[in-house]
């Protein structure tokens, strides 16, 4: 687990929520602070969908909703004159993604064993960081992939060009 600490808030936000930098991800949960306490659970609504639309992986590919539909709506709560108080996103990597992390680390390790590469965004009314994080399925002993999922977040940072410090 790393912790990133973002040094141009403008620039990030911008990247977050009006861009789809951060489209590759799937939200678990989201809590936003403005006028209001918003919560958004990010687990799909099998309620929702057809039993037919339920087992179309098109329309219902993950288990949770994919960040590039919730991110308007969490734009539209944060945006205006005032910065929101805090807020929380639990992103997860899509589960395509996950096979290519997995390169650099332990070769014993399949992609069913990962439950979640995970990403935590937090805003505390002054700074945000970004919090890295794994999830497995089974109960695993080589910490390889913790480590390979530190870089990968690394690099995508880089990539994207989002300035931070890691702490």
């Amino acid at each position: 687990m790393t912790s990133f600490a973002i040094t141009e808030l403008k620039s990030f936000m911008t990247r977050l929520l009006a861009t789809d930098c951060f489209d590759s991800f799937l939200l678990e949960q989201a809590s936003i602070s403005v006028q209001a306490e918003y919560t958004i659970d990010g687990h799909l609504n099998r309620d929702f969908y057809t039993k037919e639309e339920l087992a179309d992986p098109q329309i219902c590919p993950y288990g949770f909703v994919r960040w590039s539909d919730v991110r308007p709506l969490c734009f539209q709560m944060i945006k205006g004159k005032r910065a929101p108080s805090r807020f929380q996103f639990v992103l997860h990597l899509m589960p395509d993604y996950v096979p290519g992390v997995l390169k650099g680390a332990d070769p014993d390790l399949r992609p069913e064993q990962v439950k979640a590469l995970v990403l935590t965004v937090r805003y505390d009314g002054r700074s945000v960081s970004l919090i890295t994080g794994t999830a497995f399925s089974s109960f695993v002993l080589d910490k390889t992939l913790d480590a390979q999922w530190d870089k990968t977040v690394r690099q995508f940072l880089t990539k994207k060009g989002i300035a931070c410090l890691e702490k």
